[in-house]
């Protein structure tokens, strides 16, 4: 019943967010089967969406659109942020910036000092990313519906609660991918 209660929340939440009614109950019956297929709660599930937009929003109130691309990825209350910006003090900032959001438990800032990635680039790391899932998948051994994969110029981020035989399996998997240049593990780790 609990989590019946947790998914009505999901559905209210989104209901609050901008948008047609069908993107609304679209987007309900994707969290609904998304929550089903995770080992997380149903009430950390959103949490983590929820520290997703927070997170997002005050970044792009922060920085200007052209001096920072960050991305923002939370999973177990734990937030991963990625992208680029042009100087050291900024990727710091963000770092903070996140840290102040309700609930985080952790940051972990890849954000890189560098120029904007080129669409090929953002390309490549849609298609690193769904070859990785898609061998996951496959692979009877790990729950490869229960990790996020984060790609970023060719390095492949692993979030998710696993135990340490499926984090390994997993690990081997994404280093193998054809395209992945590096493999960040982020797992925390269950009995």
């Amino acid at each position: 019943m609990n989590k019946l209660v947790q998914i009505a929340l999901a559905g209210l939440v989104l209901s609050q967010l901008q948008g047609c009614a069908t993107a609304v109950l679209g987007g309900a019956a994707a969290t609904g089967s998304a929550v089903a297929l995770d080992r997380r709660t149903a009430g950390v599930f959103v949490g983590d969406q929820e520290i997703e937009l927070r997170a997002q929003s005050r970044l792009s109130e922060t920085f200007p659109k052209n001096s920072a691309n960050i991305s923002t990825t939370s999973y177990n209350r734990q937030v991963l942020l990625t992208g680029q910006v042009l100087d050291e003090s900024t990727r710091v900032r963000a770092g903070e910036i996140v840290k102040d959001v309700p609930d985080v438990r952790a940051v972990y800032n890849e954000i890189s000092v560098s120029g904007a990635t080129s669409l090929t680039s953002d390309a490549n790391d849609t298609a690193i990313t769904s070859k990785v899932k898609a061998r996951m998948l496959r692979d009877e051994r790990v729950p490869g519906t229960k990790i996020k994969i984060v790609t970023e110029v060719a390095v492949v981020y692993l979030m998710g609660l696993v135990s340490k035989d499926e984090a390994m399996i997993a690990t081997e998997i994404a280093r193998t991918t054809s395209g992945v240049t590096k493999v960040v593990v982020l797992f925390e780790y269950i009995n």
